[in-house]
């Protein structure tokens, strides 16, 4: 076969399987937005296009339930656990490199061990501790336990990062009177700021989009997140799909947006971390 030919077949092929790819990715996400502002009486036609436009679905699931609250409720658990997450890991990941002690790769390492069990086989010690100590039900309980699971990835994460920092720069700071502790925080998180945006990113989005915690430590229906909260509404308002498909649509936006704005430094904080200078 003529060689022009097949990197033209070959290229061929390849866009055909992205354009699938990216298709068989984005059309739940599709249809999910387009279901929540569809009317009624179009929601279950075999259409790829909206229809008749209808915000009764987004005006009802705000105004008729606890959708607001639980909004606000995962809006804080979600940024006190990333802040928590990026405050703590940032200098134990520092230490990680910085020490010379023996078995520092064992820890590193061991820190992951927790990502080999289910998370509701750790859900259930978890809840006995809480409960034993007085902190069910509470926004503290939530931040904790999702803290436990971000923290192991984020210090993984930081440690690949920091293998490769210049500290250089660090030791230049120290003789300007910096103290080590300003200088984490006040030198190496700006210059590692891609690192630290891979961890922001992470610990946000597994604190946002957490049900089974939620489930199992929250009673309250002040103080139920997101997809326990939505879940929760179909139970208790009848709520059609059209409404549950736009309150899926309003949880999805500001993971959305995070990913719009910071998935450069996301892409740049995995590699950086991964490679080996």
């Amino acid at each position: 076969m003529n060689p022009a030919i097949r990197t033209w077949l070959r290229r061929g092929i390849l866009g055909i399987l992205i354009v699938g790819v990216t298709i068989y990715s984005l059309f739940p996400i599709y249809w999910m937005v387009i279901s929540g502002v569809r009317s009624e009486r179009s929601l279950f036609e075999p259409l790829l296009t909206p229809g008749l436009y209808s915000w009764k679905s987004v005006e009802t699931i705000l105004s008729m339930t606890d959708f607001p609250t639980y909004y606000m409720n995962s809006l804080i658990i979600a940024v006190l656990t990333t802040v928590l997450t990026v405050v703590v890991v940032t200098p134990m990941a520092y230490a990680l490199v910085r020490s010379r002690l023996p078995g520092m790769m064992l820890m590193v390492r061991a820190m992951l061990f927790a990502y080999m069990f289910p998370a509701l086989l750790m859900a259930i010690p978890i809840y006995i501790f809480l409960v034993k100590i007085g902190w069910d039900d509470t926004h503290l309980s939530l931040i904790l336990t999702h803290s436990t699971f971000t923290m192991p990835l984020g210090v993984w994460l930081m440690w690949g990062f920091f293998k490769n920092f210049p500290f250089e720069v660090e030791e230049s700071a120290f003789i300007d009177g910096c103290s080590r502790l300003r200088a984490i925080y006040r030198i190496i998180m700006p210059l590692t700021l891609p690192g630290v945006l891979t961890v922001v990113l992470f610990a946000f989005v597994l604190s946002w989009a957490d049900y089974v915690f939620s489930l199992i430590l929250i009673t309250s229906d002040e103080l139920k997140t997101l997809p326990y909260g939505l879940a929760s509404i179909d139970d208790a308002y009848d709520a059609n799909w059209g409404e549950l498909m736009a309150g899926s649509t309003m949880i999805c936006v500001p993971l959305l947006l995070l990913f719009a704005f910071l998935s450069k430094y996301f892409i740049r904080g995995l590699s950086m971390g991964a490679v080996k200078s």
